[in-house]
């Protein structure tokens, strides 16, 4: 027997030490990435320097074509995506996606824990000064207008105000958006129909459940591209916005992000990432 118990306490010892060999080995002296809201942030050449740190980016991976899931690859894809990598090659960070929920997003990044979460929320999120109370913007990177996602057959209406005029039409949108306003602006709360998210909402208006979608041009351009075959973006726009991306009050991180911004303005690369996300082809 007490051979017995010897032999088991050698397998327990050995499984363990199996167990602790396959555990990440933490080099000493090394640290672990330093969010961007807490890193030292010094100038090289006359360029800001992150010095590496992790940029966190909240993301609701559900607003083509900002951010969202391919649904070909599985990957996380859009425009946020390549224009933050584009930001942290200038200012040297790491971009690291944090996927969230659009509520979730703009109420942490507008709370006093912002800092400890996010460091930076890209969403397609347009600047009011209602928001500009509790966060802080970066300068626009695009500007979009408010209009009306259709079925391709749709015939009853062109322009907002005929759709306005017709009481049985209803609207689609995102609760808690610029879009959601205008939407009731336009028709009144009776007939819009707010969902969590704008794939819901484009979904419900291909499935016949509501008559259009209040979008962003921008977005609504890219429901449209991989809908080329059921959608259409219809008359005027209801309203012209202007896009950025948000940072907790006093972020230290909105001066290097925007001269990240306007240097990839003024060397094109900002053009060149609106024509790859934003434009189809005819």
């Amino acid at each position: 027997m007490k051979a017995r118990t010897l032999f088991i306490l050698l397998g327990v010892l050995t499984l363990l030490l199996i167990v602790a060999a396959c555990q990440p080995v933490q080099t000493p002296g090394a640290a672990a990435p330093v969010p961007c809201n807490r890193a030292e942030i010094t100038e090289v050449d006359g360029k800001p320097n992150l010095n590496g740190c992790v940029l966190r980016i909240a993301v609701e991976n559900a607003y083509q074509p900002f951010n969202y899931i391919d649904p070909n690859t599985g990957q996380a894809v859009g425009y946020d995506y390549d224009v933050f990598a584009e930001i942290c090659a200038r200012i040297n960070c790491q971009p690291e996606f944090i996927e969230t929920s659009w509520d979730a997003m703009v109420a942490i990044m507008g709370g006093e824990g912002s800092f400890e979460t996010f460091d930076v929320g890209a969403d397609g999120i347009t600047i009011t000064e209602a928001r500009a109370q509790n966060v802080d913007f970066s300068m626009p990177y695009i500007r979009s207008e408010q209009v009306l996602l259709v079925r391709l057959e749709e015939d009853r209406f062109t322009e907002p105000e005929e759709f306005a005029a017709d009481p049985s039409l209803i609207i689609g949108t995102q609760l808690g958006t610029t879009n959601y306003d205008a939407a009731l602006e336009l028709v009144g709360e009776d007939r819009v129909v707010a969902y969590d998210q704008f794939g819901t909402a484009v979904q419900a208006l291909i499935n016949g459940d509501v008559d259009a979608v209040m979008i962003d041009n921008v977005a609504g351009i890219g429901y449209q591209g991989v809908n080329a075959d059921r959608l259409k973006i219809t008359g005027s726009s209801v309203r012209s916005e202007a896009l950025g991306f948000i940072f907790g009050k006093g972020s230290p991180l909105v001066a290097p992000v925007n001269w990240a911004l306007a240097d990839m303005e003024a060397d094109g690369t900002l053009g060149e990432l609106f024509v790859k996300w934003f434009t189809t082809e005819e």
